[in-house]
């Protein structure tokens, strides 16, 4: 019998959930204090063959909990282990196996892709100039112009084929996809896409275009004022939750233990509930729309409960 592909996904996470050992990542009680900010208590588990993705509103703490997860940033509390190894202590061993993209450049923008090849030839063991050099033609990056030279999408493009070119285990991607056109955003996916199909790589990945994220994450974390409001696989949220479009009079009769956060528009209230088809079980309502990630961080944020 043919599995279809939402059917394989759904198993390939819950086997993954199944064994713990084979997490690539693991977050707990993570916390950081700035001046006017917080970190709070956040916990992450990525299996490994599977792509997560950090959703939230600028500054709601997605790049500070990347930038704890690398060790980029020192935390106040909180453990992190990448292979089952301690960031804070086999951090050198761990970051051999890590591609990262983050939106500040280590590199000066007076190098070269060629000059950036010789460098990094020296930091990674697995450095393999070839495979760099093939997603430069790939990617059409010229080879000895300066990366200054570059528009934001090519620049992206150099951060991309440098995180993959010494075969990391793990990618962790601030963005990744910003400044791309829709073409080249698309090809970018399908080398995340067939970067996890050895089901031993896995991907962390925040990104503003959530569209990208509903097309090849198996999970969704949601970040504002740096707490998790929410983490479950992708399809839970795009198959389970629910939009309901109703009158002020409707709503009342709701009640507020069935539905996650409302928003009142200037026509009818929005009413985010997480399970559309005990909803509908229970209240007489022809039409419950699928939402979108987007509107799921709008009720969030937006909404009342």
């Amino acid at each position: 019998m043919k599995i279809s592909k939402t059917n394989k996904r759904e198993e390939n996470i819950e086997m993954a959930n199944k064994e713990k050992d084979e997490n690539i990542l693991e977050v707990r009680n993570l916390n950081k204090n700035y001046k006017g900010f917080k970190l709070k208590d956040i916990n992450l588990t990525l299996p490994k063959g599977m792509i997560m993705g950090l959703i939230g509103e600028n500054g709601a703490g997605k790049t500070t909990t990347i930038k704890s997860i690398l060790n980029l940033t020192k935390v106040d509390s909180g453990e992190v282990k990448i292979f089952g190894l301690n960031i804070k202590e086999d951090e050198k061993k761990i970051k051999e196996d890590i591609g990262v993209v983050l939106d500040d450049s280590f590199f000066s923008e007076h190098l070269t892709a060629e000059d950036i090849n010789q460098i990094m030839k020296n930091i990674y063991e697995n450095w393999d100039e070839n495979l760099f050099n093939k997603y430069l033609v790939e990617f059409k990056l010229p080879l000895k112009q300066e990366s200054k030279e570059f528009s934001s999408g090519m620049k992206m493009k150099l951060k991309i084929a440098i995180a993959l070119s010494h075969y990391p285990k793990l990618l962790v991607l601030d963005e990744p996809t910003s400044g791309l056109d829709p073409v080249a955003r698309s090809e970018i996916l399908d080398i995340f896409q067939d970067f996890i199909k050895d089901g031993d790589s896995s991907i962390l990945v925040s990104s503003h275009i959530t569209s990208d994220l509903e097309h090849i994450a198996d999970y969704i974390t949601f970040i504002d004022e740096g707490k998790i409001l929410l983490s479950k696989t992708r399809d839970e949220l795009m198959d389970n939750y629910g939009i309901v479009r109703c009158s002020k009079e409707e709503f009342e009769k709701i009640d507020k233990n069935d539905y996650e956060k409302y928003k009142i528009n200037k026509y009818e209230y929005d009413v985010l509930v997480a399970d559309k088809k005990q909803f509908k079980k229970k209240y007489d309502f022809k039409v419950i729309d699928k939402p979108t990630l987007d509107d799921i961080m709008v009720i969030y944020i937006k909404g009342e409960k």
